[in-house]
């Protein structure tokens, strides 16, 4: 019986065993010319308004249903760069391995990364490798650049009295996956980990008035509004009734005394459009790879700047906030 490689102290230590770990996983996967040069930054490209993030991913457990964490950080990345309307391009990644990683997890999650890459429209230009003392975990950072249109503003501040507040799906997918996974409870639910090029491309291609874009990640979409609320100085009214929620989350909501108002996904987006795009946007995020179950969920008022509001099944009004604490850890 052959003994399974694992990852060791030697892998980061910059010689040999860095260099084949790197030729024989991380160069197979990435293979392209800037990042075949080995140079120590990329030189790429680009000219006008670059948007640029980065963002670490520290996800337990390392593979989950839906996704990986691997799949995760190209999504996370992309989607932040395509929430400012930005056309994403190039990410950089850097990886901390835990000593005793299992070298196939490791080779699985960077196929999956790199597949991720290739569906979201980006190249891996530049990366990192790094081994610590630990108990076979890994965690990965990224960046990420892309390119902005000239006169395009799609800003957290942009949000406009009249708006239409659009949702592309269900809530909470991606936290009631992780949960189950972690707590063995048997279910089919499934992160959403997801890029949202294609629904962006199709909103701004299509000629719709948006005003804002923002993913809906950890504190989920109770802490987006209350946080986009501030930032423009206008008042969020949402109906419960019509927030998305997959039957299965909302069962697993009712045993665990979960909110899906305040749990997270990642690969769902909320849109602010002008109120007389609002319909033809909805069509255009339902005929998205991920956007099946689309809805528009409220309006953007005056009433009250700075704040947020869910109108309730029972005709009640309930003020939202930010998520206060940490409502799982290491959900991404």
């Amino acid at each position: 019986m052959s003994q399974e490689k694992k990852i060791t102290m030697a892998h980061g230590s910059g010689g040999r065993a860095t260099n084949d770990l790197i030729r024989e996983i991380f160069a197979q996967e990435f293979s392209n010319p800037v990042l075949n040069a080995m140079e120590d930054a990329a030189v790429v490209p680009g000219n006008g308004k670059i948007a640029v993030t980065t963002d670490s991913f520290v996800v337990e457990p390392l593979e989950f249903p839906g996704g990986d964490i691997g799949r995760l950080s190209v999504c996370g990345t992309v989607n932040d760069l395509l929430m400012r309307g930005a056309v994403p391009k190039y990410i950089t990644c850097g990886f901390i391995l835990q000593e005793g990683l299992d070298m196939e997890l490791l080779r699985r999650i960077v196929h999956s990364l790199a597949v991720t890459a290739c569906e979201a429209g980006v190249e891996i230009v530049a990366g990192d490798t790094k081994v610590i003392e630990g108990k076979g975990g890994l965690l990965i950072n990224t960046s990420g650049v892309g390119f902005v249109q000239e006169k395009l503003c799609v800003s957290a501040a942009n949000c406009q009295i009249g708006d239409a507040i659009l949702v592309s799906g269900y809530m909470g997918d991606h936290h009631a996956a992780i949960l189950s996974q972690r707590m063995g409870i048997c279910n089919t639910i499934q992160s959403d980990c997801a890029p949202l090029g294609e629904m962006v491309r199709a909103l701004l291609e299509a000629g719709i008035d948006v005003h804002c874009l923002r993913d809906i990640t950890r504190g989920g979409l109770g802490t987006v509004l209350k946080e986009l609320a501030e930032a423009s100085q206008v008042t969020m009214a949402i109906e419960e009734a019509l927030i998305p929620v997959n039957a299965q989350v909302r069962d697993f909501c009712g045993l665990m005394g979960l909110d899906p108002l305040y749990m997270g996904n990642e690969g769902k987006l909320v849109a602010f459009v002008a109120q007389e795009d609002a319909g033809r946007a909805c069509e255009i995020l339902a005929s998205c790879a991920y956007g099946a179950h689309a809805a528009v969920i409220g309006r953007v008022t005056d009433e009250e700047p700075g704040s947020a509001y869910v109108n309730t099944g029972i005709g009640g009004k309930r003020v939202l906030d930010v998520l206060f604490g940490e409502g799982l850890p290491r959900i991404c």
